[in-house]
């Protein structure tokens, strides 16, 4: 397993060694021991799946009570993952990071509390992700920022994404930002 810590403080990127051949494949996805002795998160509290289908786009979503880290990777299909760094007083504030995660490449992304997160499928294959988060799913905690929002500047590789109702109307960088400075504890 190799580790590589990103440009956005806290964010990184984990490539797991991936065992195939002519069968099939196998890959270690955790290892409470190995992750532990490189510095990454082991405690867990929930493991997620979603589905998506080719040209879809999901986020940038966050849960901000309790603040929720995540480990994402793919299970089947390609995605660009995305996240932006939404922690006020970060010196990476406002920045995003993308890479592409597939089913094949062996890497997981850590996203830590404090970045929202998103993704597009890419390909003619549904894309299957697997989350691991470190804090529970609480429905009144969590919020998002609009994913084309010209401010962070995001090149999504897919021009036409199918997008939810709920994602198409989330809050610009600028009002995600004005609700920060009259919510006094919220660190994205």
């Amino acid at each position: 397993m190799k580790t590589t810590q990103l440009p956005l403080d806290g964010v990184i990127l984990i490539e797991l060694d991936l065992h195939g051949d002519e069968r099939g494949f196998f890959i270690e996805r955790f290892n409470v021991d190995r992750f532990r002795a490189n510095g990454l998160p082991c405690e867990f509290v929930q493991d997620n799946h979603s589905r998506s289908r080719p040209g879809v786009l999901r986020g940038l979503h966050y849960q901000h009570t309790p603040a929720q880290g995540k480990l994402v990777g793919l299970t089947r299909g390609r995605v660009w993952d995305v996240v932006v760094d939404i922690r006020p007083n970060s010196p990476t504030f406002g920045q995003s990071y993308g890479t592409e995660l597939t089913d094949m490449n062996g890497k997981l992304l850590w996203v830590p509390p404090g970045f929202a997160h998103g993704f597009c499928v890419l390909g003619d294959t549904p894309a299957d992700m697997l989350y691991k988060v470190d804090a529970a799913y609480n429905p009144q905690g969590e919020a998002g920022i609009l994913w084309n929002d010209p401010a962070l500047g995001i090149e999504w590789p897919i021009s036409e994404p199918i997008v939810s109702a709920r994602d198409q109307t989330m809050p610009t960088f600028a009002e995600h930002r004005a609700a920060q400075t009259t919510t006094s504890g919220r660190t994205g």
